[in-house]
């Protein structure tokens, strides 16, 4: 039985890591050098790093802030964030990224995805999709959430599975930070569509909403952010009680 992941996410901006609601609203929160180090000392399976504002900016990745983390963690770093084209991979993966998460750039350039796969693996590959409901369907949203796409998120999916992808982040823009819950919904009609291993991100509110969201076979992990950064769910208890559910997670030692 393959084992569930937990894996705490940095937005990060200016340098500094912050949370909002909605993608709104954004405060600042951390050094995302102290939270890399904490979370790597705590048992997380993975990290992400994304740089949240570098599509819209217009700018490249901030390196020095990756370089700094990806030097505080022996776990799986994938990192996102103006990603382009394959010199973007070239970049963050020399500066110690582990996986490549692309959003906007694969929206713009649809061969990315497959061009990317083909020269770094598809276990390197992972699609990051923010989704949010319109009249009634899941569209994708671009540029940090801030414009829709109108493009179909199960379609485009599809396609970035059929591309290559390795895995997919599926950020749900209606619950994130709101801390109810994922959105279930979303993720079982991501499940029925493809294959790929899903990441469940946004709505995390407690260690039951872990509970919850791996009741789905489809979900591989779970992403969450304020509610590790706030240590209100410490990600060694939640493993702990997700085992102590019957869950398959990785032990964690003390």
């Amino acid at each position: 039985m393959l084992t569930k992941r937990i894996i705490p996410c940095l937005d990060v901006r200016n340098g500094r890591v912050v949370k909002g609601v909605n993608f709104e609203g954004l405060r600042d929160v951390s050094d995302p050098v102290t939270l890399a180090k904490y979370y790597n000392d705590s048992g997380a399976d993975e990290l992400v790093f994304y740089d949240i504002t570098a599509s819209a900016e217009g700018r490249p990745l901030f390196s020095d802030a990756l370089k700094a983390v990806a030097a505080e963690v022996f776990i799986p770093l994938t990192v996102g964030g103006s990603i382009n084209g394959l010199e973007d991979f070239d970049r963050v993966l020399k500066c110690g990224a582990d996986k490549v998460s692309v959003n906007s750039g694969a929206i713009r350039h649809p061969n990315l995805i497959a061009d990317a796969a083909k020269r770094y693996g598809n276990q390197c590959v992972v699609l990051s999709m923010d989704v949010k409901r319109v009249n009634g369907q899941f569209h994708v949203f671009a540029m940090g959430g801030r414009e829709d796409t109108g493009m179909d998120a199960i379609e485009w999916v599809k396609r970035a599975e059929q591309s290559g992808a390795g895995e997919v982040v599926v950020n749900s823009i209606d619950t994130d930070g709101v801390r109810r819950g994922f959105d279930l919904e979303m993720l079982k009609a991501v499940g029925e569509a493809v294959k790929l291993p899903i990441i469940a991100s946004g709505g995390a509110g407690c260690r039951e909403d872990f509970a919850k969201l791996f009741e789905l076979p489809c979900v591989d992990a779970g992403l969450a952010a304020s509610i590790f950064h706030s240590r209100e769910v410490d990600v060694r208890e939640l493993k702990q009680f997700l085992a102590n559910l019957g869950i398959a997670m990785r032990t964690v030692e003390r």
